[in-house]
This record gives C-alpha cells, structure tokens and sequence, in this order.
C-alpha cells in the first residue's frame, strides 16, 4: 500500500513541477482540482486496504474520517467513512483462545456461549452467553488478540504512510491528532476501564427512564473481556423505525438530543463513538414509551470545566448570534488567535452560526435538511481558504458526536422544536449580562 500511494504521490508532484506558469485563477484551479483527484484516489486505496484489516489499523482509518473534515476533500472524506462497516468477523477458535486466557476454563465453565458473534467490530466482537446457575443473558465482548500491543507499531505505520500519499498537512502541529488518536486507542482497550465508565454512565441515567445502560458484570470480565447483560432492542436504521409514527419518533429524537445536552452541560463526559451499531430502540407495547438502548462506553472523553465553560459561551454566542461571544469564546479555546483577521473571525462565526440552525425558533424539520452536508462543505471552505490551525483537541471527536446526534435526527425525521431545550442548559450556567 505504502508503494502504491507513494509512487502517485511521487507523479503528482513531479506533475505540478512540470506543469506551466499557476499564476492565473485558472491554472491554480486546475492544481487545485489535480490535488482534490490525488487525494481521493489515495484514500480509495487506503479504505479498501484498511477494509480487509482488524485493530488499531482500522481503527485509526474510521477515525481520521472525523479529522479529515477539517483537511481533506469531502469525496476523499466519503471513502474513508465506509471503513465504518467493514469488518468481518473472527472465527470462534481464536476468540476462545482469548477467553481461556483472560477468564480461564473453571470460569467459562459456567457459561454457555454462542460461537457465532452478535456484532463485530474493529477491535473486537460480541457474543451471546447464558450463566447455567440462573440463566442470565450476557453479551461477550471479547477483543481481538494482540490488538492492544500493536496500537503503537499501527500508529507508527500509518502516520508513514499518511504522510508519503500526501494525505495529511506536514507540520508538528498534526502530530496533536495522533497523540488524540493513540490516547482514545489505548481508552478502547481498556475493558476494566470501560466496565467502570459504563457503571458510572448507568448511575448518571439512572433516573431517567427513556435510557438502557447495560449492567456490567465483573465476575466474566477482564481487561480484555467485557461482560454486560444482554440488552434487547432493534436496529435503529430498521424499516420498523421508519414506520413509526411522526409523535413516536419525535419523542426518540428528543430524548437522543437531550442525552447529548446531558453528557456535554451535565456529566461532563461523552460517549463519543455515534455510529448506529452503538445503539437500540426498544419499542414499547401498549402506550409505553420508546426506549434508547445505548452500548460501548469504551470511547467516553471527559472535558475540564474550563473547556465547558468556553463551549458552552461559543454555543450560546451561535445560538444567539452574538459574534462577539463567539470570538470571545473560539480565542479562549485556541480556534482563533489575537492575529486572525476580521474576515477570518466573521467566517468562523459564520459556520458556528450554520451549525445551530436546528436552535433557532420554531420546529426544525431534520429531514428535509442537509445541514450535516452544508457544515462539512463550510467548514472545509474556511480551513482550505485560510489554512486553520488544527481544532482543539476536545472538539474533534466532540464533533463526531454532534454529527452523529445529527445524522441520527435526519434519518428519524424529526420535527422538533430545539430552541427551548437547549435555552435549558445554556440558562443554568449563563452570567448576568
């Protein structure tokens, strides 16, 4: 893979060498043009690689998808998301090779497992297991053997061969995105870390009847092994959700909204991994309401009060059209700087303003909008026209989520009003003004 990409980055740039005088409109637009095919044709090579891999590889593909938002062309950005559904599973001697090393045979002894997986992921796959003593239903989550040994070797790789193809901006400041990268990598293989954040997101919704948090079970997991209840539901994309009625889905919307206001404004930590496979719809019978069943806590970020404090001010500058709260509150956080021009600080506000669309007055209908598509397209105008810095650390995979709750909105079509949810948890810290 590393020859391939590097052997078109090569021509390419041997290309622009040889290409005529790029002082006109015309010809920087064709140079322009000649990089944007470049880098698509290299991520094409890169997911359909990445495609047949497990691990950090992987893993580190799905999500520089999230990064490359802010430096790479929307086609290009396309291919790497398809990285999010690719990954077959393992076969079941190997996986109980893992789970005789982590629990040992006296333990496993006391379980009936299911060699077929339930799910499969980048790092590891599920399956379904009953305790003989009472029957209880557990999901296995069982990680794929040397995964969490190889995350430094991958990275080291990767960022190689990142760089040859062109791929991402040269510049020690990127080297801030693989250390964001590593340090969520070594998060998520973490599996006694997880059972602990899963706990502590069960206690944070714990009076809160629309979410299911899977109990974890200590006794079946280890730091490889994840062992929860088996918590039923249906496929969120699911014809049967379609069908639901506008009220039904307006109120999982809601409650899908609500529980990223809640992680962000309360808790102070995300789980920040959205893709569908993540969550659940429990339907409820006779009147009883919808539940959201939500899964993996291996990816949970915490923010510092400080960081909150200024999101919170640049969220209500947006959503109010205060562009002088929005400067204030991007120059604390690092998106912009004392020397940043008028028009780059208009742009921004500009974008940040697009986002909260949904916030304004009245019901906001999500699908009949392209708003994820519009904000992707302005965002990477404005980091292409004035070559940004990279965002805070904290506010990539923060926007993951966004986008995530957004799409989730889109496909449920929900007509919801959001103003006045969101004026809940912007009012509880807001200064006097």
């Amino acid at each position: 893979m590393s020859l391939n990409i590097g052997a078109r980055a090569a021509g390419h740039a041997i290309g622009e060498m040889l290409s005529p005088n790029k002082s006109d409109d015309k010809s920087e637009g064709a140079s322009e043009d000649r990089l944007k095919a470049l880098l698509t044709s290299q991520i094409g090579i890169l997911s359909k690689e990445l495609g047949q891999l497990k691990g950090s590889v992987m893993k580190v593909g799905q999500m520089l998808s999230v990064y490359g938002e802010y430096f790479l062309p929307p086609e290009a950005n396309a291919l790497l998301k398809s990285l999010q559904n690719q990954s077959p599973p393992l076969q079941w001697r190997e996986i109980k090779k893992v789970l005789l090393r982590e629990l040992g045979a006296e333990k496993l002894a006391l379980l009936e497992i299911s060699h077929e997986p339930i799910a499969a992921a980048s790092l590891g796959q599920v399956h379904r297991a009953v305790r003989k003593s009472d029957g209880q239903v557990i999901a296995l989550k069982v990680q794929y053997p040397g995964v969490d040994q190889a995350i430094e070797g991958d990275l080291k790789v990767l960022k190689y061969v990142l760089s040859v193809s062109k791929l991402i901006p040269k510049g020690p400041q990127y080297d801030q995105i693989f250390d964001e990268v590593r340090e969520m990598l070594h998060q998520e293989v973490d599996y006694a870390q997880e059972l602990k954040l899963t706990e502590e997101f069960r206690k944070f919704l714990a009076n809160d009847p629309r979410f299911v948090v899977p109990t974890p079970i200590a006794e079946f997991s280890s730091k490889r092994v994840l062992a929860t209840t088996l918590e039923e539901g249906i496929s969120v994309d699911s014809a049967e959700i379609q069908l639901l009625s506008q009220e039904r889905r307006n109120l999982l919307s809601i409650s899908v909204l609500e529980l990223y206001l809640k992680e962000l404004f309360e808790f102070g930590a995300m789980q920040t991994d959205p893709h569908f496979g993540n969550y659940r719809i429990r339907l409820g019978e006779s009147g009883q309401p919808d539940l959201l069943v939500l899964f993996d806590f291996g990816a949970v970020r915490k923010f510092s009060p400080t960081f909150l404090t200024s999101y919170r001010d640049l969220v209500d500058g947006a959503v109010h059209h205060d562009k002088t709260l929005i400067d204030r509150a991007a120059t604390a956080m690092g998106f912009i700087q004392p020397e940043d021009s008028a028009e780059l600080r208009d742009a921004f506000a500009s974008v940040c303003e697009l986002i909260c669309e949904p916030f304004q007055p009245g019901i906001y209908s999500w699908g009949a909008d392209d708003l994820p598509k519009r904000a992707a397209r302005e965002s990477s105008k404005l980091a292409f026209a004035f070559r940004l810095r990279p965002p805070p650390r904290e506010i990539v995979f923060l926007d993951r989520k966004m986008g995530g709750v957004f799409i989730f909105l889109s496909f449920l079509k929900a007509k919801i009003e959001g103003r006045a949810l969101i004026e809940s948890y912007l009012e509880r810290k807001r200064p006097a003004r």
